[in-house]
């Protein structure tokens, strides 16, 4: 379609173009609503648009978007397709001002937004760290949507954790606490998820709380959920910290997983105490805990890397003799350290041997 000095499409050129389309691509969509006897209350263009302003979304044009359907939205009416498809493109173009100013035209024009419509951007906002525009856009979803898109465990989840990210740990508490009175009951992946997410940012205090909280709750914390506590403590290298919280789950009748001692073996010879390593490794003997093929990597190099050739070596014959196989990675790891022994023939032999 040719046009001469002119920098847009006319509307009216502009609905034949999306009629067209429609008539010739998206046919399928109404026969599927005609099939399931669902109504529609918009025209088929109203289709075509929707693809329209995705693609420029998509792109990074939402201003374009916004400004095609400003031009037609006295023609040809929008749904709740349309109004999700621009909110979204202002959340990536993290524009929360301009996204609110969508949600809430939305909400003017009779389209009732879905659960998905609003957690997709909290989540978004939580990731590029605008924690007071993703709490703004809850809010917003807590008190003025509907039963149909108020907040879910996992929006509640996903703020939380924002939040405790933010160092914004009375506001996590508070949030807590109005989940259950709005009768948004935490599950045991609620709990799980706040947990791993507080450990991950290192909000251990506030972990522990939520954990208290879990036992209070009727649901006893498993091995995973424990892990994601070890996994922090030993990366710190806080010991004490990580054995008084073994004995902890140990009495709530938790037993330690090979993951958990391996941790534990880990951190000690990282800290340079390999006598601490091997009280792990006999505890694994106590509390009948099946060793892994890593169990005996990280053994065995922790041994050969603090001088204990000796005892390096006797690991080796063992695993040689239950016919396990060490992992490349950790073969390689193995002969490096033993390359650079002259005294470690016999060793290197054996660990040939086993490759």
């Amino acid at each position: 379609m040719k046009r001469h000095g002119s920098r847009s499409v006319p509307v009216e050129d502009l609905l034949e173009i999306l009629h067209a389309y429609t008539e010739k691509h998206l046919t399928h969509m109404r026969k599927l609503a005609k099939k399931r006897r669902v109504r529609m209350r918009t025209p088929p263009e109203t289709d075509a648009l929707n693809v329209l302003l995705d693609a420029f979304c998509k792109c990074g044009m939402v201003k374009e978007a916004e400004a095609v359907f400003g031009r037609v939205k006295r023609k040809l009416l929008g749904n709740a397709e349309t109004y999700s498809t621009l909110f979204f493109g202002w959340c990536r173009a993290r524009d929360p001002k301009k996204a609110m100013k969508v949600l809430e035209e939305m909400i003017q024009m009779k389209h009732t937004p879905e659960s998905f419509t609003y957690v997709a951007p909290i989540e978004s906002f939580c990731s590029a760290g605008l924690v007071s525009e993703a709490r703004e856009l809850f809010e917003f979803m807590r008190t003025e949507g509907l039963t149909i898109s108020s907040p879910t465990a996992k929006t509640y989840s996903i703020m939380i954790v924002a939040l405790a990210k933010a160092d914004r740990m009375e506001e996590c508490f508070e949030l807590l606490s109005d989940m259950r009175s709005c009768g948004c009951m935490p599950d045991v992946t609620t709990y799980k998820d706040l947990i791993e997410g507080m450990c991950l940012v290192g909000k251990l205090d506030a972990a522990y709380r939520v954990l208290d909280e879990m036992g209070r709750a009727g649901f006893p914390p498993d091995i995973v959920t424990y892990n994601c506590f070890f996994n922090v403590l030993c990366s710190l290298r806080k010991a004490d910290d990580a054995l008084e919280l073994c004995e902890r789950m140990i009495e709530a009748h938790c037993e330690p997983s090979v993951h958990t001692y391996n941790m534990l073996m880990m951190m000690f010879f990282e800290m340079g105490e390999a006598h601490r390593a091997l009280d792990i490794w006999l505890e694994m003997d106590k509390r009948r805990c099946q060793r892994a093929i890593d169990t005996y990597e990280i053994m065995i190099y922790g041994l050969f890397d603090c001088g204990e050739t000796e005892y390096a070596t006797a690991l080796l014959d063992e695993v040689i003799n239950r016919d396990m196989k060490l992992s490349y990675k950790k073969f390689d790891a193995i002969m490096l350290r033993l390359s650079a022994d002259q005294k470690a023939d016999e060793a290197i032999l054996e660990v040939l041997d086993l490759r």
